[in-house]
């Protein structure tokens, strides 16, 4: 039988982060437009597009593993993103199988490939469509499939990056930075809120350089004004705030803001100023920074990540940046290892560092970082904290998260009450105990 929109179901499985799950819903909200039928299991499916993520070598692992366990059961497959836009005709090569391959400045046209697909049940040869450079931004218009469990959604406020940093590819698959209009943003963020959803977490590559391509000048402060006046919304989240423009009329309006949590995730990359230069990051104190926080929002969680193994760092300088981790106490951190990337400019630099010691200092920073997070949840203990309940079970368990905490990177907050709670209620809870990075409490 010929496949055709009612009996060819499709299903899609993401990769990678955040801006890619956008971006995955924005196809699936194309495909459900068009009458495609939508199925979340994939076991069930004819077709599964794969949306891939190549930041790092084990991310492009992950993605070819996906992409062969899949072709293994005997279904079809159509890769997109950014695996696509990184190795283009090696790709097409290494999986002929593969119905089609869409970059990610061109997943607006998944409805056009898969109609190109059903109209020819048996294609002699896959379908490709892969911009060089990467222009295109979804808008509200798109309306979003969303297969995410939870009160919260991710909301892309622009795509691509301006920045060279040394380890970063993300520029050659992604594109220059582009900024959504404020009010394709409100837009879809009050679609997201009559849909249900309580918690918007805005991401971009930058946050915090929204606006300067479009209105020569930042303007998260504007943008997040009139988000907080959406009254459908009850929580607002900023994510990836690049350390440049986190100034202090930002953190004024994150502080005066009801909707906004005090919630900054600032990833700093390192300390040193002299590995900072050779990472192409901005090469200055940023202790500044922290203090400012603390002092604008003093209630403020602040997220940061940090690189370590990156090529000429010494011992002196990996020392110094635990002793800044020490010092400032930070409220959630992640580390990663320096992975050498090809066609990133930190790849052809001297003084590369063997997987071992990269191991070992992402392992005694991590460490330090566990007596840290200890150290701070029980400082919570006795204070009342607000919380978005994430979900609950006919066996009476309550799971949430604090204002301090984003979904899937931080920790829960395990929740006892005899009222009712629903998905998606922001509750005043009672911080009774603590674990190394979750919380519990009562209502």
């Amino acid at each position: 039988m010929k496949n055709t929109k009612d009996n060819l179901n499709i299903s899609l499985v993401s990769l990678g982060c955040p801006k890619n799950q956008v971006d995955a819903e924005v196809m699936l909200g194309i495909l459900y437009k068009k009458g495609y039928k939508i199925n979340l299991n994939e076991n069930e499916a004819d077709v599964v597009i794969v949306n891939t993520c190549s930041f790092i070598k084990d991310a492009e692992k992950e993605s070819v593993k996906t992409i062969i366990d899949i072709i293994d059961t005997g279904k079809k497959v159509v890769i997109t993103g950014c695996l696509v836009q990184k190795h283009r005709e090696e790709l097409q090569e290494a999986v002929p199988e593969a119905l089609a391959f869409l970059g990610p400045g061109d997943l607006d046209k998944i409805g056009d490939i898969l109609d190109k697909i059903t109209e020819n049940n048996n294609p002699q040869q896959s379908y490709y469509q892969v911009s060089e450079n990467p222009d295109n931004v979804y808008n509200e218009e798109t309306r979003r499939f969303q297969f995410t469990v939870g009160p919260s959604s991710y909301l892309k406020i622009a795509e691509g990056c301006d920045y060279s940093c040394a380890y970063c590819i993300i520029p050659q698959l992604r594109g220059k930075y582009r900024s959504r209009t404020i009010e394709s943003i409100v837009e879809e963020a009050k679609f997201l809120g009559e849909d249900g959803v309580s918690e918007i977490i805005l991401v971009a590559q930058d946050s915090t350089r929204y606006g300067m391509d479009i209105y020569k000048k930042p303007s998260l402060c504007k943008l997040l004004q009139e988000l907080n006046k959406i009254k459908t919304i009850s929580w607002i989240r900023v994510m990836y705030a690049y350390p440049s423009f986190l100034d202090k009329d930002l953190l004024k309006i994150m502080a005066d803001s009801e909707k906004i949590v005090n919630y900054i995730d600032i990833p700093l990359q390192h300390s040193h100023s002299d590995i900072l230069k050779r990472m192409n990051r901005p090469a200055f104190d940023y202790s500044e920074i922290i203090y400012n926080i603390k002092e604008i929002i003093p209630d403020a969680s602040i997220r940061t990540a940090f690189i370590v193994g990156f090529p000429g760092e010494t011992q002196e300088h990996f020392d110094h940046l635990y002793n800044f981790v020490e010092q400032h106490k930070f409220d959630k951190l992640g580390v990663f290892e320096y992975s050498k990337e090809k066609n990133t400019s930190s790849y052809v630099l001297d003084g590369h560092i063997s997987a071992k010691i990269k191991k070992q200092r992402r392992n005694q920073i991590m460490q330090l970082q566990q007596t840290i997070s200890t150290e701070i949840n029980k400082s919570l203990i006795g204070q009342t904290l607000e919380s978005i309940v994430e979900y609950t079970n006919p066996e009476g368990d309550i799971v949430g998260r604090t204002y301090r905490d984003a979904p899937e990177i931080d920790g829960l907050v395990y929740i006892k009450s005899n009222e009712r709670i629903l998905s998606g209620d922001i509750i005043p809870v009672k911080i009774t105990g603590s674990s190394e990075y979750d919380l519990y409490g009562t209502y």
